[in-house]
């Protein structure tokens, strides 16, 4: 698994996790709706270790929105 593996130098997505190093492959999008309009879509990145542990997270919390393939991920207007 080591070609998932990215470095600080590498300009591939890293997954959110902290301390993780390994390459994202899903976008968690997110929105706190105490600080956030309902449109706003924050944005964590995932490998695939990881995406239930940070959808759990966000999930609880009720931020979670969607969660996408990194490859099919689609910036909102207006960043």
């Amino acid at each position: 698994m080591n070609d998932a593996v990215t470095t600080a130098n590498d300009e591939s997505p890293i997954c959110s996790a902290k301390g993780c190093r390994t390459a994202a492959v899903w976008v968690l999008a997110w929105n706190n709706p105490k600080l956030h309009t309902p449109e706003r879509r924050k944005a964590w990145l995932a490998c695939e270790e990881h995406r239930e542990h940070l959808s759990a997270f966000l999930g609880v919390r009720g931020f979670l929105k969607d969660v996408v393939p990194l490859a099919d991920w689609q910036e909102p207007d207006g960043g």
